[in-house]
């Protein structure tokens, strides 16, 4: 039984291209072999009762990589969004829309958009940097938070070994606790996801106070 359960999740799904190498296989063609973790995670979560997950998509700094691997990461994220409109969720996509490395076909989505039921809440940072987050964009005039709407983070998991945040919602992590899993986001098993949550029971959760 579960000591506490987090109402908000953030994932980081760190690995795809070094579980590729791995494999034997080319950098871009990992970032496919995600989806499949991804919606497993998701049912997971639901079921549980977890409230509200982000999922971390693909970053500004991120389109720097090779053409190649920028088209196979956009593509993954649409195709997870298209799978999600299968389910019972309330989506949210969250990044800079003003720029050519936004796949288009998200876009409908950038308003929180309710598939089947409802329920949970998944929110997609795609594009997505603090810069473009905290209203660091040319022409603004103050500050104008780009994902106010979504809550505090009270678990971020990573996979792939990495012990950093990346840039991942600075304000909503200010307090979060950190779970890492050293195996790479493609070898994904619902005992990490578990054992995440169970560690998270056991922590001394005080905000600051």
């Amino acid at each position: 039984m579960m000591k506490r359960l987090p109402r908000h999740i953030g994932i980081i799904p760190d690995g795809n291209r070094r579980w590729a190498l791995e494999k034997g296989m080319a950098k871009e063609e990992g970032y496919g072999h995600g989806i499949s973790p991804g919606m497993e995670l998701y049912h997971i979560c639901r079921d549980l009762g977890v409230q509200e997950l982000t999922f971390y998509g693909f970053t500004v700094d991120n389109t720097k990589r090779p053409s190649v691997q920028r088209i196979a990461f956009s593509d993954a994220c649409v195709r997870a969004v298209d799978f999600l409109s299968g389910e019972d969720a309330e989506l949210l996509v969250l990044g800079n829309t003003n720029s050519a490395m936004f796949p288009k076909e998200l876009l409908p989505y950038t308003t929180r958009h309710c598939f089947g039921k409802g329920g949970i809440k998944i929110n997609f940072l795609v594009n997505y940097s603090y810069e473009w987050d905290l209203g660091f964009r040319k022409g603004s005039i103050g500050p104008a938070m780009g994902s106010a709407e979504v809550s505090r983070v009270d678990l971020v998991i990573r996979w792939g070994g990495r012990r950093r945040l990346s840039g991942f919602l600075p304000v909503q992590s200010v307090y979060a606790d950190i779970y890492v899993v050293d195996d790479y986001w493609p070898d994904f098993t619902p005992r990490h996801v578990y054992d995440a949550i169970a560690w998270y029971g056991e922590q001394d959760i005080t905000l600051g106070g």
